[in-house]
């Protein structure tokens, strides 16, 4: 499924040969069986699905866990889903998020970077946050077993769905 926008795609099953418009990356979904798919697209992205399928992200506790330094790694959490007026849009500058539902199902909005100009709060470097009053203009459910990538070029609004929701975000340094 491809849903087109000015200069984004959002992937649906994703095809190495969509990688990129106008070389802006995009955001991906994808199931976790096919994410060699998208290994080569980031150094860090082989170490982030090889350390998926070494550990049980269900058993794993919640938390931050360091995968290799500042260059990887990832925050298990637990959050009530919420409706999608609730979800704030953010952006990242120094990483890229992979983020993967371990159980229940989330739904997550989308809206290309370019179109976040209502600043609801400045950029924090420290946390490398930034955070939109700006609305989605697409909305991507994730199962368990999915994964979606979120590039700095997308703000996105997680965490919407209907009770507990169990996740895991990597951080991909840029």
């Amino acid at each position: 499924m491809l849903v087109k926008g000015k200069k984004k795609l959002l992937i649906h099953r994703f095809s190495p040969d969509l990688v990129t418009i106008q070389n802006i990356p995009t955001m991906i979904l994808d199931s976790l069986q096919n994410a060699d798919s998208v290994q080569k697209l980031n150094p860090y992205f082989k170490q982030a699905f090889d350390f998926i399928k070494k550990n049980d992200l269900s058993k794993m506790e919640l938390g931050k866990t360091i995968i290799d330094g500042d260059h990887l790694f990832v925050s298990v959490m637990e959050i009530d889903g919420k409706i999608p007026e609730a979800a704030k849009m953010e952006s990242h500058v120094k990483y890229i998020d992979i983020q993967v539902v371990i159980s229940g199902v989330e739904t997550m909005g989308w809206t290309a970077i370019e179109h976040c100009t209502d600043v609801l709060e400045p950029y924090n470097a420290e946390k490398d946050l930034q955070f939109f009053a700006n609305k989605s203009s697409t909305f991507v459910t994730v199962n368990p077993g999915e994964f979606i990538i979120f590039f700095p070029e997308d703000g996105h609004a997680p965490g919407i769905g209907n009770g507990p929701i169990k996740k895991a975000v990597f951080k991909v340094l840029v």
